[in-house]
């Protein structure tokens, strides 16, 4: 079984959601999720389903700009709403068998755009 971009979309809906159902069923049981910034490493279903079951205020909002990928290897662009300031993440998705068993998640700030370059781009969302 091989994971496909509605099977990423389907996960990132029900991380907003916060259905732990869902989201367990959707990884293997040595799931890992590394946060490379803050130095972090989830171990194991369970550790991530209590991470999201405990996070402050609830799941925050998250918005998929994009998915691409194929096999067993996908990549997700998001932005997700942390209070008041949207944080973009990039999150490596890696499937086994069709359940997710490794994600690195990468996140950024956002920052003002240096005047020097703006005749030679265009700004986006």
């Amino acid at each position: 079984m091989v994971a496909s971009a509605s099977a990423v979309q389907g996960y990132f809906d029900a991380l907003e959601r916060g259905d732990a159902e869902k989201i367990g069923s959707m990884l293997t049981d040595d799931f890992v999720q590394d946060w490379p910034q803050s130095g972090e490493r989830v171990r194991g279903r369970e550790a991530c389903l209590r991470i999201h079951a405990n996070y402050p205020g609830g799941s925050p909002t998250m918005t998929v700009r994009r998915i691409t990928g194929s096999g067993e290897i996908w990549v997700a662009e998001s932005e997700a709403a942390y209070g008041t300031q949207p944080v973009k993440i990039v999150s490596i998705l890696e499937f086994r068998n069709g359940l997710l068993a490794h994600q690195t998640d990468y996140f950024a700030d956002p920052f003002e755009a240096p005047q020097w370059r703006m005749q030679w781009v265009e700004r986006i969302g």
